[in-house]
């Protein structure tokens, strides 16, 4: 079938200077469904090319009108003030809201277009009528997704889950015991909490944009890094800690950040509070505390490169089985061909979107 994909960010390195998450699992997802036979049409602005200077090899179509598709399938945009809610053109404006509005009013509303809302943030109101609508299905990447929408998780390619070695990782020379890879938003609580405690008693970085570090002078914040070091860092380090708003904690919703720490070798920290915590770590990896961040890295460093090292490598990597991305494209192809299927229901035969 022919998708009409909406995503604001990145399918190649990008840029620097901006919080996109889906660099890591969100071309490996584009390109299993072209091969699994689907034509993918991407409808938002291209960034890499606009903004990185990266045309990607000219694999990928963008389309910045309506063109025919079977699908609309949305990364879910919410507003932010100052920046998708002004009027367009003026300074620092971006354009996905408006965009996306465009292109429910177009396909969702008047044609009927079966559409798919991938809410990876959790901002989409429990309350929202989309909720309710027909022909429409609302994803999110939590174990336990809002009544009524479907679990689609974070892809992790599957090639790279296999390709990770836990004798060679466990064997890395990781100088840092501690980092931490990731954005400031609504994540003050769960960071004074657990990672900066150990952090005033320990060697580590921590990357991303924080805006706000007042409270924290012993913490090393290096700034946002390129996507590029993302796994360097991790390969450095012998631990992250999993530090998640409380909306994705209450969910079961973890990021990406688990599968590019644990394929790295970084063994994840995950504070007690995560629901479904279990499913993510290994009970000894389960944290109240700071206290408990700090005793952890002890342990680990008691052990660093040592076959327990490994099998504890190991095992972080086997919990990563549940992100697989062969797994969330037979979930997502199933959500897809249900929608279609409906629609022919429901409808008498006529053109395409």
């Amino acid at each position: 079938m022919i998708i009409g994909y909406s995503f604001w960010g990145f399918l190649g390195p990008g840029i620097t200077d901006t919080p996109d998450g889906g660099r890591s699992h969100r071309r490996p997802l584009i390109d299993a469904l072209i091969a699994a036979g689907h034509q993918v049409i991407f409808l938002q602005a291209d960034r890499d090319r606009l903004e990185a200077g990266d045309d990607l090899g000219g694999h990928y179509t963008f389309d910045d009108g309506f063109p025919a598709i079977d699908v609309l399938f949305l990364e879910w945009r919410w507003p932010i003030l100052g920046r998708n809610t002004t009027p367009c053109r003026t300074a620092l404006h971006t354009c996905d809201l408006h965009r996306q509005q465009e292109l429910m009013d177009r396909y969702t509303i008047v044609r009927a277009t079966p559409t798919v809302i991938w809410d990876k943030d959790r901002q989409l109101p429990g309350n929202s009528p989309w909720r309710n609508r027909p022909g429409l299905v609302v994803c999110e990447a939590a174990l336990a997704p809002t009544a009524g929408a479907r679990s689609l998780l974070f892809p992790l390619d599957d090639a790279v889950l296999e390709a990770a070695d836990p004798a060679a990782l466990a064997a890395r020379a990781r100088p840092y015991p501690l980092c931490y890879v990731g954005n400031q938003y609504d994540r003050d609580e769960a960071f004074g909490t657990y990672f900066a405690p150990a952090a005033a008693r320990l060697p580590h970085q921590v990357a991303g944009k924080w805006r706000d570090t007042r409270h924290w002078p012993d913490v090393n914040f290096i700034g946002r890094v390129p996507f590029a070091e993302v796994g360097r860092m991790y390969g450095e380090s012998l631990t992250t800690v999993l530090l998640l708003p409380d909306r994705y904690a209450a969910a079961g919703q973890m990021t990406q950040r688990i599968f590019e720490a644990v394929v790295a070798g970084c063994i994840p920290l995950a504070p007690s509070t995560i629901s479904h915590v279990k499913e993510f770590v290994p009970e000894e990896l389960i944290i109240g505390d700071g206290a408990d961040v700090i005793a952890a890295v002890h342990r680990l460093y008691a052990i660093a490169g040592t076959g327990r090292h490994a099998d504890l490598i190991a095992a972080c990597l086997a919990k990563l089985e549940m992100f697989r991305l062969s797994h969330q494209l037979r979930t997502l192809e199933e959500i897809l061909a249900d929608l279609v299927v409906n629609r022919s229901a429901c409808q008498p035969s006529g053109a395409r979107s």
